[in-house]
């Protein structure tokens, strides 16, 4: 029996993940911007979780709205591109935390998204980040994402 080489597509369905519609801009710019073979997406928040982080929300809470707002950003890259499989690699992320001002756990919360990248794609998914936490965020939204990733030509 051949053994079959999943793909990015593949592995989010054997963690019960669906990839979600995009969802609609909150304002004058788009999800996306490539150049050359790198790809710029917009922030992504979550509909899901509201509040701040160590108030509202607990870390748990914080760490299941980074998946999210992930798997936003997934759907992100399977419009642009058609199909994970183009994902080179992934190059940074960059997360932003509606917390509280003594809330210093932001990594954690991060680990939500890092965590996903690398079960999806795998070492392609290994990425550097920057996680902050925010005073505000639009929507009152718990997290907003945005990533650069390295797609094949």
């Amino acid at each position: 029996m051949e053994n079959k080489v999943l793909t990015p597509e593949d592995r989010l369905i054997s963690l019960g993940y669906a990839l979600k519609p995009i969802r609609p801009a909150s304002g004058n710019y788009v999800k996306a911007v490539r150049t050359g073979n790198l790809l710029f997406t917009s922030g992504q928040g979550v509909d899901e979780y509201h509040g701040k982080v160590g108030r509202e929300l607990t870390l748990e809470e914080g760490y299941a709205a980074s998946r999210e707002s992930m798997l936003n950003l997934i759907s992100v890259l399977k419009y642009e591109l058609g199909e994970l499989s183009k994902v080179k690699r992934i190059v940074k992320i960059l997360g932003f935390v509606n917390s509280t001002e003594d809330f210093y756990d932001h990594p954690k919360v991060m680990n939500g998204a890092s965590d996903l990248l690398v079960e999806v794609f795998g070492e392609r998914g290994k990425h550097a980040r920057s996680a902050v936490g925010m005073a505000q965020l639009p929507h009152n939204t718990a997290i907003e994402i945005e990533m650069v990733v390295e797609i094949e030509d």
